[in-house]
C-alpha cells in the first residue's frame, strides 16, 4: 500500500480518539487569604486586620487560545481583629463576609493554551457584609491581579496553583461599617488581600 495512503488512513483512525480542546472551562478553587487596610478612627488608629482563614472561589472561563476571558466569584467568612477596646464591653472582633465578582482573563505566556505560567486579573466589585448588630453592608469596586501554573492533566482537567492580590477601594474616614449606634468604628482608603490558592479545571 502506498505510503501516502497509509498516513492518511493512520490519521482517519486516530481522529476520533483525540479530542479537540476546550473553548470554555470551569474552574473550582479552594485557598488560604489574609488581609489588611482597616484601622481604628479613634487616636492612636491602630491597625485593625483581618484574620487568615479559608477562601472558596469559582471562576468561568471562555474564549480558548491563550487568552481566555475569566468570570470570578470568591467567597470568604472572616473577622476585624479589632484589638483591647478603650469602650468597656465593646466587641474585639466583628465577624465580616467577603465577596468578589470580577471579569477579567489569563494570558498564557509559554508552552501554549491551556499549559504553563499564566498572569490573570480582573476588575469587579467586593461585597463586604459584617454580621454584628449596628452595622450594615457595603459594596465597594476592587481589581485582582496574580500569578499560576497550570498543569494538565487529561484533554479536558487540569491542575492550578495560583497568588493573588485583592485592591479595595474603601475611602471611608468615618465609622465605615456604622449604621446607627455601632460601637465598631474603623476607616480605610485601601483594602488589601492576598491569596494561595489552588484548583481543579475542567473544560467543556
Amino acid at each position: 500500500m502506498p505510503r501516502p495512503l497509509l498516513a492518511t488512513l493512520a490519521a482517519a483512525l486516530l481522529a476520533p480518539a483525540l479530542p479537540a480542546r476546550a473553548q470554555s472551562a470551569i474552574t473550582l478553587y479552594g485557598g488560604v487569604r489574609t488581609g489588611s487596610g482597616f484601622e481604628q478612627v479613634n487616636p492612636p488608629n491602630n491597625a485593625v486586620d483581618l484574620q487568615t482563614t479559608a477562601a472558596g472561589s469559582v471562576a468561568v472561563e471562555w474564549g480558548g487560545g491563550a487568552r481566555p476571558f475569566q468570570l470570578l466569584f470568591s467567597y470568604q467568612r472572616t473577622k476585624l481583629e479589632l484589638g483591647q477596646p478603650s469602650t468597656p464591653g465593646a466587641p474585639t472582633e466583628m465577624p465580616l463576609q467577603v465577596g468578589y465578582l470580577h471579569i477579567g482573563g489569563l494570558n498564557y505566556f509559554e508552552g501554549g493554551p491551556g499549559r504553563g505560567p499564566y498572569v490573570v486579573g480582573g476588575l469587579g466589585a467586593t461585597f463586604l457584609n459584617p454580621t454584628l448588630s449596628g452595622t450594615s453592608s457595603r459594596v465597594r469596586p476592587s481589581m485582582n491581579v496574580g500569578l499560576g501554573y497550570q498543569w494538565p492533566l487529561s484533554p479536558s482537567v487540569a491542575l492550578r496553583s495560583e497568588l493573588r492580590a485583592y485592591l479595595t477601594a474603601i475611602n471611608s474616614s468615618g465609622s465605615f461599617f456604622c449604621s446607627g449606634g455601632c460601637v465598631v468604628q474603623v476607616q480605610s482608603t485601601l483594602m488589601s488581600q492576598f491569596e494561595a490558592m489552588v484548583g481543579v479545571t475542567f473544560g467543556f
